[in-house]
């Protein structure tokens, strides 16, 4: 199989003109100015450094812009990944992390290698709402720890373990911090209903404005709080070592299980992010493109550091709302990164980690469909709708991301099955009341010849229907006829119910035949060699043609012919 290897830029670069370069430039600036705050408080909300969360930034947002498949798309890390990160660093350690997101890459980079990119799709959308909210608690209750200012040394993963250690610390609450983060959450809510009526405002994203301001206010005041600089130092004004992060084979199948959960929701949420960029700019995106560019970066990241990438849809919507067409936006924006950084890096030693928390509860609280939830909304959808969505958000908040998409896939793949097979129906023609041919009958009355119209998909969910055929019919007839016209597929197990029929009523001395058979149908018992088993005299072209067939079964002549 040949990999298909074309990156967007390589489309947007013909024609590319100074006045696109422009719009680019500005929306390169805006969205490197928002990802900072963010990089950093999502890297502190995962357990990791916030300088690792720029180098994510940097190195992910360049390779993803460079060579992925969507022309504004936007890459980084995300609050999505909070929960996930944290996990891992609690239980492996930040260097098994540094793998996990490489192997993610490997996985993410085959997916797309394989053309699997629009398998994403199939996941349902009560599922990918289900652990998008289920996301949004947990990022909720995992900074309640720095907006309270609780002294609490390490934080479990574990939901249970979690909130019985946060509701043990809530004596440690701390008042100045505990206001810093209100005054933050409240000038950042402002500000974002503010800017849609300023227009000066809009220029300026809302997470970097607070962050300013508390920043400048807290180094004019020397608030009481913790700060980037008090808790890890600040952020090195100087490029990250490059090198790979050390590898314990003894670990490393431990590891299969975090990589595939970093896989997975990489994929989704920036294939989510991509459909809704398509949306905004009359585009398409290569899905496909975009998992091999998502994978290369993830593999990149941790060389540098950092850890788990993926198309970020706020900033992604940010970069089309500020005049962004082309992946050179999302080139600048690293660039624009990487400038602050070697140049302002010192600055960042005294943000208060209460605003970043303030950031982080904004982000979880817009990123849910809260909508969602309500009684008059889920009212509207089936039993099994709701199901699967309340089921896969309280697994996700209680237990794991994975299990709870384990268990929606699950449940949706249950659910269809029982829907399908409750399509699947098998009702008898009634060949006598509307003829009342002598051949079909014999002289006590009993049916000769039966005749059963199959609807739907006859699969292994509906395959006992098929199989209780005999059971309810009067008499023993001497030939059955299933008109096959209205079966849109058959599988294995359907076939092999075919098969089980026409050995039973062999048993008897009767015949089956099969009429209308579609492509697949016809395709499957032709490949299975149950054609030659049956005979070319019973596979008919309609019911018509069978039922003559039938008639002449027991050296009757055809009476009628059904038309």
């Amino acid at each position: 199989m040949m990999i298909s290897f074309r990156p967007k830029l390589l489309d947007t670069l013909p024609g590319y003109d100074r006045a696109g370069f422009t719009a680019d430039l500005s929306a390169g600036i805006t969205v490197g100015v928002l990802a900072l705050p963010l990089a950093m408080a999502f890297a502190i909300a995962s357990g990791m450094s916030p300088a690792a969360g720029i180098w994510t930034a940097i190195v992910a947002g360049f390779l993803i812009s460079v060579l992925g498949g969507s022309r504004v798309q936007i890459g980084g890390p995300t609050g999505a990944f909070i929960p996930i990160i944290y996990a891992i660093v609690a239980d492996y350690g930040v260097q098994n992390l540094l793998i996990a997101t490489m192997m993610s890459g490997v996985l993410l980079f085959a997916l797309g290698a394989f053309k699997l990119g629009n398998m994403i799709r199939f996941i349902p959308l009560s599922v990918v709402i289900g652990f998008t909210n289920g996301i949004a608690v947990v990022i909720f209750i995992s900074q309640i720890k720095d907006f309270l200012g609780l002294q609490i040394d390490n934080l479990p993963g574990e939901f249970f373990a979690k909130m019985e250690t946060l509701a043990g610390h809530l004596h440690t609450l701390r008042v100045p911090t505990v206001l810093l983060a209100v005054v933050s959450l409240a000038v950042l809510l402002g500000w974002n209903r503010l800017a849609a009526k300023v227009a000066w405002m809009r220029r300026i994203p809302g997470p970097l404005a607070v962050l300013i301001i508390a920043t400048v206010f807290n180094a004019l005041f020397a608030l009481p709080v913790d700060t980037i600089g008090s808790r890890f130092g600040g952020i090195p004004q100087s490029l990250p070592d490059f090198g790979l992060p050390e590898l314990s084979l003894s670990t490393l199948g431990k590891l299969i299980a975090p990589a595939v959960t970093i896989a997975l929701l990489g994929a989704i949420e920036s294939l989510l992010s991509a459909r809704v960029a398509d949306s905004q700019i009359d585009d398409r995106h290569d899905p496909n493109q975009e998992l091999m560019a998502q994978g290369i970066a993830n593999v990149a990241a941790p060389l540098f550091g950092g850890f788990a990438a993926t198309g970020a849809i706020a900033r992604t919507a940010t970069n089309i709302r500020t005049g962004g067409r082309t992946p050179v936006a999302g080139i600048l924006h690293a660039g624009v990164l990487l400038a602050v950084v070697l140049a302002l890096a010192p600055l960042a030693s005294a943000i208060p980690l209460a605003t970043l928390s303030a950031i982080v509860v904004v982000v979880s609280i817009n990123m849910g469909e809260w909508h969602a939830f309500a009684p008059k909304e889920l009212a509207r959808y089936s039993v099994n709708y709701r199901t699967i969505l309340l089921g896969t958000f309280f697994v996700t908040v209680v237990f794991d991301l994975t299990l709870a998409v384990e268990l929606g896939m699950v449940l949706a793949s249950l659910f269809f099955i029982w829907r399908m097979s409750d399509l699947t129906r098998i009702e008898r023609i009634p060949l006598e009341d509307h003829y009342g041919v002598a051949a079909l009958s014999r002289e006590d009355g009993t049916p000769r010849i039966l005749a059963y119209r199959v609807y739907g998909s006859l699969f292994f969910g509906a395959a006992n229907k098929l199989e209780n055929l005999l059971l309810t019919q009067h008499g023993h007839p001497d030939v059955v006829i299933l008109d096959m016209e209205k079966v849109i597929n058959i599988d294995t197990t359907g076939l092999d119910i075919l098969q089980t029929l026409h050995r039973n009523l062999g048993k008897r001395g009767a015949e089956l035949i099969l009429c209308d058979l579609n492509a697949q149908p016809a395709s499957l018992v032709q490949r299975s060699g149950f054609f030659e088993r049956l005979g070319a005299a019973n596979v008919a072209a309609n019911l018509t043609e069978a039922l003559i067939r039938a008639q002449r079964t027991g050296g009757h002549e055809p009476e009628v012919s059904y038309a």
